[in-house]
């Protein structure tokens, strides 16, 4: 016997094929459906003349349906998921990898000419104090 929980899970999957099957089921009798499996199967029923087991194996059928589908979405998220974990991961490793060459190259410069470095550093630090002074007194 399908379940409450299975059943409105999968509701609005369910009631399109429930259309489908029996034409003479309207939308607001399906509207109605409140949880309550026994009574969608006795309305069912009574609306289409239907055993309940058919009504009951149709049930069980359509939310079966909807749940592998249900697991096979998860399933498609989790591998895309898992697939833009990895090119982050890879471009943090290539960013990381940009850095450390950058540091090696400063480091390398600063070894072979150390008085041009310390000038270069002095210019730029008195650019940027200038800048920052003309900044805060405008204001």
């Amino acid at each position: 016997m399908i379940n409450q929980q299975t059943l409105q899970g999968n509701w609005n999957e369910i009631k399109g094929k429930l259309r489908t099957k029996w034409g003479q089921l309207t939308n607001d009798e399906l509207q109605t459906f409140d949880g309550n499996v026994d009574r969608l199967v006795g309305m069912i029923q009574r609306k289409t003349g239907e055993a309940r087991g058919a009504v009951e194996h149709f049930l069980e059928e359509a939310s079966a349906n909807g749940a592998s589908m249900f697991s096979q979405a998860s399933e498609t998220v989790r591998d895309y998921a898992h697939q833009a974990a990895e090119k982050v991961q890879e471009s943090s490793k290539q960013a990381a990898e940009t850095v450390r060459h950058g540091y090696e190259e400063a480091e390398k410069v600063v070894r072979q000419r150390p008085a041009e470095s310390v000038a270069v550093c002095f210019g730029a630090g008195l650019v940027v104090g200038v800048f920052l002074g003309l900044l805060l007194r405008s204001r």
